[in-house]
C-alpha cells in the first residue's frame, strides 16, 4: 500500500518513478529559484536605494536627452516581448510541444540580445561623450562636454549608473546563456564560444566591452561543466523554473527605466 502511494504521489508530480516531496506544493527546483530571486532582490534593493538615495541628497544632474531617452524606451519594449515569448515558451513546454518550446525560447534569447546590444551601444555613447566610468580608463578621443563635467563634479551618478545598469545587463547576460543551455543543451557551447571569440577579436581594447565579453568565457565554461556532468533533457518543469529568473529581471527593469532614465532626462 506504501509503495503504491508513493508511486501514485510521483506521477502526480509529473516525475514518474522518482518521488520528491513538496515544500508548500511546489518542486524543489522553484523553491530554490524562489528563494535566489528573494536574495537578489535584496541586492537590486540595495543599489536601486543607492541611486535614489543619492540623487534626492545631491545636486543631481540631468544628463540624459531625446536619444538615450528612445533607446531605452526600445530596450523596454525588448524585454516586454522578450516576457511573452517566455510565457507562450513555457505554455508551449506544459502541453509537450517541443520545437515550439523552443522556438520560443530562441525568440526570447533574441529580444535579450538585442537589449544587451542596444545597451553595449548606449554605454559606449555615453562613454564617449565624457560619462567616466569608475576603474576604467577613458578611451582615447573621449568628449569633454556635458557628461565630462557631470563626472565632475557629480561622480555619484556615473557609479550609481554604471553600477546599477551593469549589474542588471549581467543578470540579462546570464539568462540568455541560462536559456541557451535550456533550448539548445550541448548544441549551444560551439554558439556561445564563436560569439565569445568574436567580440574578443572585434571589440577594441579600449572599449569598455572588451572586457564585459569574458562574461560569455565564464559562462561557457559553467555550462559545459554542467552539460557534460549532468547531462539531461529539460522538461516543463525547467523551462518553468527559467522563465521565474527571467520574469525577475524583467520586472527589475521595469524599475530602472523610469528611475534612472525618465527621472534623469531633461525636459526642454
Amino acid at each position: 500500500m506504501a509503495d503504491a502511494t508513493l508511486e501514485h504521489a510521483a506521477v502526480g508530480h509529473g516525475a514518474p518513478g522518482a518521488y520528491e516531496a513538496p515544500l508548500f506544493g511546489a518542486y524543489s527546483k522553484k523553491v530554490g529559484m524562489w528563494l535566489f530571486l528573494a536574495s537578489d532582490s535584496l541586492t537590486f534593493g540595495a543599489l536601486l536605494f543607492a541611486f535614489s538615495y543619492n540623487r534626492i541628497y545631491t545636486d543631481w544632474p540631468t544628463p540624459f536627452h531625446v536619444a538615450s531617452i528612445t533607446n531605452a524606451t526600445i530596450m523596454t519594449a525588448c524585454l516586454l516581448s522578450s516576457s511573452l515569448t517566455m510565457v507562450l515558451g513555457v505554455f508551449a513546454a506544459q502541453r509537450g510541444d517541443r520545437a515550439w518550446t523552443r522556438n520560443w525560447l530562441l525568440a526570447t534569447m533574441a529580444f535579450g540580445t538585442a537589449f544587451i546590444v542596444l545597451h553595449g551601444m548606449e554605454w559606449t555613447k555615453l562613454i564617449g561623450e565624457g560619462l567616466a566610468l569608475p576603474g576604467f580608463p577613458r578611451p582615447a578621443g573621449a568628449a569633454t562636454g556635458e557628461l565630462a563635467e557631470v563626472s565632475k563634479n557629480t561622480p555619484q551618478f556615473a557609479a550609481t549608473f554604471f553600477g546599477l545598469t551593469a549589474m542588471h545587463m549581467l543578470h540579462v547576460t546570464i539568462g540568455v546563456i541560462y536559456l541557451g543551455v535550456v533550448a539548445l543543451r550541448k548544441l549551444f557551447l560551439p554558439i556561445l564560444g564563436a560569439i565569445w571569440l568574436a567580440g574578443f577579436l572585434l571589440i577594441p581594447s579600449d572599449n569598455v566591452f572588451h572586457y564585459g565579453i569574458h562574461v560569455l568565457l565564464i559562462g561557457l565554461v559553467l555550462a559545459t561543466v554542467i552539460l557534460f556532468l549532468k547531462p539531461k533533457d529539460y522538461d516543463a518543469h525547467d523551462v518553468e523554473v527559467s522563465g521565474l529568473y527571467w520574469h525577475f529581471v524583467d520586472l527589475v527593469w521595469m524599475f530602472i527605466f523610469p528611475l534612472v532614465y525618465l527621472m534623469s532626462t531633461r525636459i526642454s
